[in-house]
């Protein structure tokens, strides 16, 4: 088959998948974009303003507040959902029964919607029925209810539970896998050389898989920043802002104050600062794969 006529043809069977990327993801993006350098409101017409979007933000301290709450949050279940996942990684990896049920069981609060899980998590962190309250009072941990959610010094941890909960089982899925693909003659040999089993974490589980965490460490820190869902069903950015992420700024700007424009400069910059972690956590990765 002529290579031109071999191009068309594969140009045909990516269209079904190239027209929703196109429609959902690509116009969107682009949209954005251009609306990040206007003053549009909701039922105004659309007037570019040029950077006053951007000099605004930069001195919106409740848009940068936001943004730190958004980055302990993005850090702390980041870290939560890499560790605990690679410990379950670890626990299926091994010759246990069941194996393929507790796989299984495993996947659930993936397969929830981040809906869902919001509700499930407010019922359990309900003040008067709610599970925990009821257990802690049952065993003498605590001596009233807590109200999770509305309190300062309880609403990110409550959140935070919330949100590594929901996760593992994304982490777990990809360590699994890379774990599955390392080659038992390392341990083998590693075994005859009388290495115990955390030198062949560190030494060989590790660093075999590298690559693999590099990649699930990117895909989850962006996907946690961008977390809105189940923040909006929990706190609503609440108490006072105390669990209000970027994305739920931009929400409000745009449906809650109707300037989509001023909503669409901070999806800007989002992006751009998600890029620029990524690139420099990458490129420290590469650099310590080219010095091994």
């Amino acid at each position: 088959m002529p290579a031109q006529r071999q191009s068309q043809e594969t140009l045909k069977l990516l269209w079904p998948v190239l027209v929703p990327v196109l429609l959902f993801s690509i116009i969107p993006l682009v949209r954005g974009l251009y609306l990040g350098f206007t003053d549009y409101r909701l039922g105004d017409e659309i007037r570019f303003n040029g950077l006053d979007n951007y000099a605004q933000l930069a001195r919106d301290t409740y848009f940068w507040k936001s943004f730190q709450v958004g980055f302990l949050w993005t850090l702390v279940v980041t870290a939560g959902q890499i560790i605990l996942g690679l410990g379950l990684a670890l626990l299926l990896n091994t010759r246990v029964r069941f194996t393929s049920i507790y796989s299984l069981l495993m996947l659930i609060p993936w397969a929830m919607p981040p809906i869902i899980r919001g509700i499930v998590w407010r019922q359990i962190y309900d003040m008067d029925s709610g599970w925990l309250n009821v257990t802690l009072l049952d065993l003498g941990l605590i001596a009233r209810p807590i109200n999770w959610l509305s309190s300062f010094e309880y609403a990110i941890p409550a959140v935070i539970v919330a949100g590594v909960w929901g996760e593992i089982p994304k982490a777990a899925v990809f360590l699994l896998a890379g774990l599955q693909s390392i080659s038992k003659e390392l341990y083998e040999a590693s075994r005859i050389d009388g290495a115990n089993r955390v030198r062949e974490f560190f030494h060989i589980t590790l660093p075999m898989l590298a690559p693999v965490l590099a990649a699930i460490v990117s895909l989850t820190f962006m996907w946690n920043f961008n977390t809105f869902g189940l923040i909006w069903v929990l706190t609503e950015g609440g108490p006072g802002g105390m669990t209000r992420l970027p994305m739920l700024a931009a929400y409000e700007e745009a449906f809650r104050y109707g300037y989509v424009g001023y909503a669409a400069a901070i999806g800007n910059v989002m992006v751009v600062i998600i890029s620029l972690v990524l690139f420099f956590y990458l490129r420290v990765q590469l650099r310590e794969r080219l010095a091994a």
